[in-house]
């Protein structure tokens, strides 16, 4: 009897992590604002950076990692951004900091043939006197592998005088990333330098189907299109509107010490029935202060006209929905979007999930599904980056995210991951109705750990804690009949003896079952 428990215990805890798996990347280093890809040929390979100088790589399909630390005689400081190209190449773009010289003084570029494991030294662009670089991003055209990169220039970064500007600026490389071309402007209205609403800021490109190259940014309240049609020899004159974006790119998140709305471009060059749609996907507090919401605007006449903005978030709480990330599937048109969610909190906590967003139909409607095992808690004093990423390819699809736990580092920074089961998207609560929001946190733990789950019907409900040999640790609940609400019980790790390793709550109710995994980490 015990065997078969056992056998049973073990099935269903498997099943339940199995979701969306979490695989935690690393928390070495306080690494935070990561950047991922995955390899468009073989998507086991997959590659990730983060601030400031680590990568990591991974052979597996992200469920173990390698870490190391890249190095440049250009120097690096930060905004990491991971592309793969269409022979197999990762390429790891970040700002400069080389020594005696200019603080970012150019965007550099550097390649790796091993699949993330070693770098070569790198290719720069954008260097231009004392004027500062930042905040770039690359698209890749397949059809010929040449890569577009588009970024900010500031006269002088952070200056308030009026003479001083901040502009978008674009550059392309036809050889693999040896050389880039001389920077040129693409913006019409130039902004200023303070790094806030009124700087031209967030250029992201994509590429269309017949070599298009597409890219917005944010300004002035408002987020800009512009385009070419000839490999970027030739702009707009006159930058085309996507949408407003009421309080600006740069607004204010409780408990997070910097957040921003700046916006993502991609375009659908799949097969489907939307190939050639652009779609932008940004957030703004349109709804309020303390309602942010993740937007999506598309075009379907390669950017002269856009829809309204289409809300992505489907909760209709009134609640934060923050640093948004935005791709695409290119094998079958299918949006996938990633962001931080507190849709589930409640008195405004700032207990903070993270969440996807899926759309098969070209924007038109969109499934969210919850993918952290466990919420965190942000604090105001410590920086996670200006963004997630996320990669997606053949139904392979990997998120990339910052979480804050402080029983892992000193200051609690880690990277993220999760395996997401693609097919099981929009049925994950279709046999368990009767209890939501379910968590455990914080996770891993050396000090307390705490279970909180609310029922809708009144029901019979047994709570236990088990090790990972499937035998009874403690009895939190044990068959009790409990009425709707909200309930949160807590274990002392101390208290209870548990010694480092894996545990698992499971909950069992009305001939159901929820298993959730703890760590513990003296």
């Amino acid at each position: 009897m015990k065997q078969l428990f056992f056998i049973f215990f073990i099935t269903s805890f498997q099943y339940a992590v199995a979701q969306h798996q979490n695989i935690k990347i690393s928390d070495i280093n306080s690494p935070e604002e990561p950047s991922i890809c995955l390899n468009y040929f073989n998507p086991q390979y997959i590659v990730a950076g983060a601030n400031i100088r680590s990568y990591y790589y991974s052979n597996d399909g992200g469920l173990t990692w390698n870490r190391n630390i890249l190095n440049s005689t250009y120097g690096i400081w930060g905004d990491p951004c991971v592309i793969s190209d269409r022979n197999g190449d990762f390429y790891f773009f970040h700002l400069s900091d080389p020594q005696e010289a200019n603080f970012l003084d150019r965007i550099v570029c550097q390649k790796s043939t091993d699949n993330g494991k070693t770098w070569n030294n790198g290719s720069y662009m954008g260097l231009n006197g004392s004027k500062d670089q930042d905040k770039h991003w690359i698209a890749v055209d397949f059809s010929n592998n040449y890569m577009y990169a588009t970024w900010t220039q500031f006269d002088i970064y952070g200056s308030s005088s009026e003479s001083d500007k901040s502009n978008i600026l674009f550059s392309i490389s036809k050889d693999n990333g040896e050389t880039w071309s001389e920077a040129v402007r693409i913006n019409e209205l130039s902004g200023d330098c303070i790094d806030s609403d009124n700087t031209t800021e967030g250029a992201v490109p994509a590429v269309g189907p017949n070599g298009e190259i597409y890219v917005t940014w944010a300004f002035n309240n408002k987020i800009y299109f512009d385009r070419s049609y000839d490999r970027g020899e030739t702009w707009l004159e006159h930058d085309i509107e996507v949408a407003t974006q009421p309080e600006g790119w740069d607004y204010a998140i409780p408990g997070i010490y910097r957040s921003n709305g700046l916006p993502i471009t991609c375009c659908d060059t799949s097969h489907s029935a939307y190939r050639g749609t652009i779609y932008v996907n940004w957030t703004d507090q349109r709804n309020g202060i303390d309602n942010t919401d993740v937007w999506l605007a598309k075009s379907t006449d390669k950017g002269n006209t856009w829809s309204s903005p289409i809300k992505v978030n489907n909760d209709t709480t009134k609640s934060q929905q923050f640093l948004t990330w935005m791709t695409i599937d290119q094998t079958n048109g299918y949006l996938y979007f990633v962001f931080y969610d507190r849709r589930e909190r409640e008195h405004n906590s700032l207990l903070t999930d993270v969440y996807m967003a899926l759309s098969k139909d070209g924007g038109k409607t969109f499934t969210n599904f919850k993918i952290s095992e466990s919420p965190f808690l942000p604090r105001n004093d410590v920086f996670f980056g200006d963004y997630n990423n996320i990669t997606a390819y053949n139904n392979v699809v990997r998120p990339i995210w910052t979480r804050l736990n402080y029983s892992d580092t000193e200051n609690g920074l880690s990277i993220w991951t999760a395996l997401v089961n693609t097919e099981i998207i929009g049925h994950e609560d279709d046999n368990n109705f009767l209890i939501a929001e379910e968590i455990t946190y914080p996770n891993p733990t050396n000090n307390l750990s705490f279970y909180s789950f609310k029922i809708r019907q009144k029901t019979t409900v047994s709570l236990y804690l088990y090790d990972s040999y499937g035998r009874v640790v403690k009895k939190i609940i044990d068959n009790k009949n409990l009425g709707i609400g909200k309930y949160i019980e807590k274990i002392d790790i101390k208290t209870e003896n548990l010694t480092s390793g894996l545990y698992m709550y499971v909950l069992t109710y009305d001939n159901n079952s929820k298993v959730k995994k703890l760590i513990v980490e003296n």
